[in-house]
């Protein structure tokens, strides 16, 4: 059996997340108090107690979402001991891909989290620049989202943002462009489009702004090669070194999130069983639409790793 270890993104998160393994798991509850001191306020807090309004800003749920992910990493380090699965690939939605580089020792935790905060703030202000949004849109494919976005546009950003799976494509853009796609979507052969509870524009040119400061960031942060291949989100292929980790995490800020593929390409190399590390079961629903026959196993609580040792001791 091949495994695949898969890390959630931000619009996961919910207030009470791992507050359970914090309580069950001394190597969890570690990854908390180290994260405060790294940060120099409680995210343990955000993420236990919320209040739901705090939480769901950007620059608070991405180092949030990604604390969370570390901390159920360590819970199974220390919960399975040898009986830990051994991942062959990584990989991780948006946001997730640091983590999963921070799991693939690609990064150090304290070196991961502060660039994490700090690509939250950049994006948080991007966002609040100038008004846009993300909208999904259900059952169209690629042309189709395409197509869609070229007649409403107007003259504004308006892009393919997220592809996430067969008939999921979120959009992203200005704001009035947005409203124009959830208005016309069904005119193009969708069967909805929901706009998205998110700050801003994410993965489109209104992130522009952000990355050239997250750039800044990126350089002087060490990466090192990866241990286990981690895919990338722009092109859905193993980054081969430390100066490719920062061009495509650049590019992810602006680029679309590839993540259909991504999950394809693990597929095809021969994973056939994944593990969703973190808040949540969004990357679990989404491999249904991708993959129904590849099983996958969340560990987003005390109980789902109590589980899973059970299952293991057999």
């Amino acid at each position: 059996m091949s495994v695949g270890f898969l890390f959630p993104g931000q619009g996961a998160q919910q207030v009470g997340m791992m507050a359970d393994l914090s309580e069950a798991s001394q190597a969890a509850r570690r990854v908390f108090q180290l994260a405060d001191e790294v940060l120099g306020w409680s995210v343990s807090e955000a993420c236990f107690q919320g209040p739901p309004d705090r939480l769901d800003r950007t620059d608070v749920s991405q180092p949030a979402m990604f604390v969370c992910s570390a901390a159920a990493l360590a819970a199974m380090d220390e919960g399975l001991a040898e009986r830990v699965p051994a991942p062959a690939v990584m990989a991780g939605l948006s946001l997730g891909e640091y983590t999963a580089l921070y799991a693939a020792d690609a990064i150090d935790f304290a070196d991961a989290l502060g660039l994490v905060a700090q690509r939250g703030r950049f994006m948080q202000d991007a966002a609040e620049a100038r008004p846009s949004g993300m909208v999904s849109i259900i059952g169209l494919d690629e042309p189709g989202v395409a197509a869609l976005c070229d007649a409403v546009a107007e003259g504004a950003v308006l892009t393919p943002a997220n592809f996430n799976c067969p008939g999921q494509i979120v959009i992203s853009g200005d704001r009035a462009a947005c409203q124009r796609a959830i208005g016309r979507a069904k005119e193009f052969g969708a069967a909805g489009a929901i706009p998205l509870n998110v700050a801003g524009a994410f993965h489109s040119a209104f992130m522009a702004p952000a990355a050239e400061r997250l750039a800044e960031a990126l350089a002087n942060v060490p990466f090192r090669t990866p241990r286990w291949p981690v895919v990338a989100n722009v092109d859905a292929r193993p980054h081969p070194d430390a100066d490719a980790i920062r061009r495509r995490l650049l590019a992810q800020m602006t680029c679309p999130v590839r993540w259909a593929e991504s999950v394809r390409y693990m597929l095809d190399n021969g994973v056939d069983s994944f593990y969703e590390i973190g808040p949540g079961r969004v990357l679990t629903g989404l491999m249904r639409r991708i993959e129904r026959k590849a099983p996958v196993k969340s560990i987003n609580s005390a109980d789902a790793l109590a589980k899973l040792a059970g299952q293991l001791a057999e």
